[in-house]
């Protein structure tokens, strides 16, 4: 018997009405086909007309005459790093949105909106602003990973107090989350403040647009520094699926399910703000990749996390290079910090997921 699912393809047989792990398959490797064309796109794409493919072909062949000295450094130097952080920054993103919003058993966590990013901005705040002076010894000693750790112990912090704040006999309430989460995101904001307001000239302008979001400063000492950092994570998540997906049914049924909950509700916490804190490091407050990516794969694919968190990973790296593409076009010669273009994408489907959780729209 022929059985139809809700994408209108026909699932093998064997297959049960809404099973959703065929298409979640294909999903997948559509995603893999559309990030490496995004990413291509983004590399080619800019004021300056370079071939990607002529730098390519020189690189492979070891023919160096074939290309510029300007086309070899617009494309390894700027581009292809920009490209590189933007796939980072977006999975890691997306996957700590779909881990929260697991861990929280509520599609509305996000590190955007409850306030793990601006924990993790504070973090990273106090080490730009300190880091020259009380800080300098803290900030020699870790190098190039000061700011990345710097907003990983914000973001742990603020994640840490935003689960025990919300969350009462193992159940979370979404109402306390959200209202935590705007009182912590006001009190980092406060401290922020203060310290934007002891910051001179050059690190005022600097912070200013650091905080709209923005990956065009984009180097490889960037990418270095929080690759070691996501690519562990991105990496990791998946076998965090099986312990999310009994988390969905409560803490006490995941306890009977064979998942240390304590254990798991920590190491989820670490993930997101370790992911967060180096998103967060080197391109600001970049939000709703992480509410809106999880929420659209969920209607698509389903909530099963084994298909889920690497769907995320991919689906939040085309996110973010799309967005970069639209900041860098959209007032051209000039650029849009990409926090604004993610807002103005994220901040109607936020609404509208508010709105269809409370029964006022009809989907």
């Amino acid at each position: 018997m022929s059985i139809s699912v809700e994408t209108g393809m026909n699932p093998p047989h064997g297959a049960y009405a809404g099973d959703r792990t065929w298409f979640a398959r294909r999903m997948l490797l559509a995603l893999v086909v559309v990030l490496v064309l995004t990413a291509m796109f983004s590399i080619a794409s800019g004021a300056t007309d370079t071939s990607v493919v002529s730098v390519a072909w020189a690189l492979v062949s070891g023919q160096d005459d074939l290309i510029s000295a300007v086309e070899r450094v617009v494309i390894l130097d700027i581009r292809m790093p920009r490209t590189l952080l933007g796939m980072l920054i977006g999975a890691a993103l997306a996957v700590s949105g779909a881990t929260m919003q697991g861990l929280f058993r509520n599609p509305l966590a996000d590190p955007g909106i409850v306030g793990v990013s601006a924990g993790a901005s504070l973090g990273a705040v106090t080490f730009i602003v300190l880091g020259a002076g009380a800080l300098a010894p803290v900030a020699s000693f870790l190098g190039m990973y000061h700011i990345p750790f710097a907003a990983f112990i914000g973001g742990l912090v603020f994640t840490m107090a935003l689960y025990r704040i919300s969350t009462r006999n193992g159940r979370t309430s979404v109402a306390t989350m959200l209202l935590a989460g705007i009182a912590l995101g006001a009190m980092a904001g406060a401290f922020t403040g203060l310290l934007v307001f002891w910051a001179d000239d050059e690190q005022l302008r600097d912070l200013t647009f650091w905080g709209l979001g923005s990956i065009a400063g984009a180097t490889w000492i960037k990418v270095l520094a929080v690759a070691p950092i996501i690519v562990p994570i991105l990496v990791f998540s998946p076998f965090m699926a099986r312990g999310l997906n009994a988390m969905t049914l409560g803490e006490a049924t995941a306890q009977h399910l064979g998942v240390n909950v304590q254990v798991f509700k920590r190491v989820a916490i670490v993930m997101v703000a370790a992911a967060t804190g180096a998103c967060v490091a080197v391109s600001g407050g970049i939000g709703f990749v992480g509410i809106v990516v999880p929420h659209l794969l969920r209607l698509l694919i389903g909530p099963d996390h084994r298909f889920l968190l690497p769907a995320c990973a991919l689906l939040g790296a085309v996110m973010l290079l799309f967005a970069d593409a639209i900041a860098r076009q959209i007032v051209a010669p000039a650029e849009l910090p990409i926090g604004i273009v993610t807002a103005a994408i994220g901040a109607p489907f936020f609404l509208w997921i508010l709105l269809r959780r409370r029964g006022l729209m009809d989907i």
